[in-house]
């Protein structure tokens, strides 16, 4: 038994020493260049699935085994970690980290909720729209961090004015104008007590057995389990509108970054996608996903009655959800007046999403037809530059006396330096997922290895045999594949190992790589049936509200009604979008010059 559990603690260990060994046959008895980049490939993939070294650290292993086997250079592979993506990312972080410094986030999330009111089913709306609109700027993660604790305060105050019975759970207020409507309706609920005490006295004297009511068990912290629905309910719901979020905007998501980089390598003389052409394909398929989802939680936690939950009317509330209405207004007014550095981060904000816009619109000339040489401008420009200033903008408001901390951050200490920066490198150091850019870098190294070595040629060969199925039942079934795969492995690793293989598939079909390309880098993000799946998961889960069975069953139809949707959306409006009836010019070019 000793024995066992040794090897038990050291099986991560053993895995990595016996991969690479075992598979060592393959480019020794087939001394090729698809063979040994056939051999890195498979050595990343099962370290990055078993997560046996940290994603980053197996990221690497392109870095020294493609030198090793003479598939790529050193200064050739070294070139791949390090894209324009990683510029582009690297601006987005500096502008996050002015969010997250001056508290802008917060003050979103506190406006939208109070917006919706605190009905459960208006509630969970209210904060699944202000998670989804962060996290289309913000990582999915990072996004979950910050709204998860916004949404626990309020449930602690739903759980501490929930000690009283269900019949004081439905108690209503009439929130009217009149003083003397409201004695007289004190008075009725006087008398309402007067009678309730009446008869739980001529029930003990006559022993008459009490209804059993919804109550929690005595350890339960929840004291209905109506209240534990409603925790479930506002948990998952966040951790699945960072995920929707995450699927708008190319710097959305990691994911998002990895195909977009993947995409233009391989397919120089495409020029299709960009953020405009992204944003306008993936927000219908946010917009979608968003109320189905609620619709979804809603029936799985809260029931069918909708009227009840999400009345919009103020007439009527319950004492419970007052009090969350105010002790949400509470928050609010901590945060204070609006300060100068949330007017200067809005303002970088707007400004970014516009230029971002406006680059390549399609339809009209953008503002790089302004400069004489075209093609040297991207969205990583933008990015970056507005992400410098960031760091020489003073946050101090011109000509004023007083520094100004950020809003409720008790451990901010104010700056006596008046030019002091928006933000300042620890502040971007903190929010750079370096980890992840090491990662995107590693997949860009692995598919510039499969084309040089003529892998994804090869593997394109094997896959001729699916030629006779029609391009949508392609693309479902990798859309089922990937999605299944990204709930035991993270997404970035999974998508990195699939983009080269179903691009070689659609080469082979000779169908539009984006029909399958797109669906398939959003269906990788919809990892939300297990903890492990994504990290906004894990930060949902922590909180103790839901089990591993609450996730699963939910994430199941979050799952199955977001494959629907991307191929509901690739089939319509996504067609004359990208011309998806046509195989392009520009992978037959991709092919020619593969096949020399």
């Amino acid at each position: 038994m000793d024995l066992i559990k040794k090897l038990w603690r050291a099986r991560k260990l053993i895995l990595v020493v016996l991969i690479p060994l075992s598979l060592l046959p393959l480019p020794l008895i087939h001394p090729t260049s698809e063979a040994c980049c056939a051999y890195v490939l498979i050595v990343t993939a099962v370290y990055w699935v078993s997560e046996a070294v940290p994603l980053g650290a197996a990221a690497l292993v392109p870095a020294f085994l493609y030198p090793l086997f003479g598939v790529l250079k050193s200064s050739e592979v070294a070139a791949e970690y390090c894209k324009d993506t990683t510029l582009l990312l690297m601006g987005v972080i500096c502008l996050a980290a002015s969010i997250e410094k001056w508290n802008l986030h917060k003050r979103i999330a506190l406006r939208m909720v109070m917006i919706a009111g605190a009905k459960p089913g208006m509630l969970v709306l209210g904060f699944m729209c202000c998670t989804v609109f962060l996290s289309m700027w913000l990582s999915n993660t990072s996004t979950t961090a910050m709204v998860m604790p916004i949404a626990e305060a309020v449930l602690q105050q739903l759980i501490s004015t929930g000690v009283a019975d269900t019949q004081e759970d439905s108690e209503t207020v009439e929130a009217t104008e009149d003083d003397r409507e409201e004695n007289l309706e004190q008075n009725q609920l006087e008398r309402l007590d007067s009678l309730y005490l009446f008869l739980s006295l001529f029930q003990t004297a006559i022993s008459i057995p009490e209804p059993k009511k919804e109550k929690e068990s005595k350890n339960s912290r929840y004291p209905t389990k109506r209240d534990h629905m409603i925790c479930k309910c506002l948990s998952l719901s966040i951790t699945y509108a960072a995920t929707i979020g995450g699927l708008i905007t190319i710097t959305g998501t990691s994911t998002n970054l990895i195909f977009a980089e993947q995409f233009n390598n391989r397919y120089p003389d495409a020029k299709v996608i960009n953020f405009g052409t992204w944003f306008i394909f993936s927000f219908p398929i946010a917009i979608i996903m968003l109320l189905l989802t609620w619709v979804w939680l809603h029936f799985l936690f809260l029931g069918c009655n909708f009227r009840e939950t999400c009345s919009l009317s103020k007439k009527r509330k319950t004492r419970r959800e007052m009090l969350s209405e105010r002790k949400i207004h509470e928050e609010y007014i901590k945060l204070g007046p609006i300060s100068y550095p949330e007017v200067v981060t809005g303002v970088f904000f707007i400004l970014m999403t516009l230029l971002w816009f406006t680059r390549e619109p399609g339809f009209v000339p953008g503002w790089t037809s302004l400069f004489e040489k075209k093609g040297y401008r991207t969205d990583a420009t933008v990015s970056v530059l507005l992400g410098f200033l960031l760091f020489l903008i003073p946050a101090r408001r011109p000509f004023s006396r007083a520094p100004r901390t950020p809003a409720g951050d008790s451990s901010a200490e104010r700056d006596p330096d008046p030019m002091a920066p928006m933000i300042t490198w620890k502040d971007f150091q903190n929010l750079m997922p370096w980890e992840i850019v090491i990662l995107v870098g590693g997949g860009y190294a692995l598919a510039a290895g499969c084309k040089v070595s003529g892998l994804s040629v090869w593997i394109g060969r094997q896959l001729e045999p699916m030629s006779g199925l029609p391009p949508w039942m392609v693309t479902l079934l990798a859309c089922l594949l990937v999605s299944a795969v990204t709930e035991f492995a993270s997404n970035p690793a999974t998508l990195t190992v699939f983009l080269p293989i179903l691009s070689a598939l659609s080469e082979t079909l000779q169908i539009n790589p984006l029909h399958t390309l797109i669906p398939a880098t959003m269906c990788v993000s919809f990892g939300v049936m297990l903890p492990v799946g994504n990290p906004p998961n894990a930060i949902v889960f922590s909180y103790g509200h839901v089990q591993i069975s609450d996730m699963v069953k939910a994430g199941f139809g979050v799952n199955l009604i977001g494959v629907l949707v991307v191929m509901l959306a690739i089939m319509t409006w996504g067609v004359p979008l990208f011309n998806l009836t046509e195989y392009p010019d520009w992978a037959i070019a991709r092919n020619f010059t593969g096949s020399l």
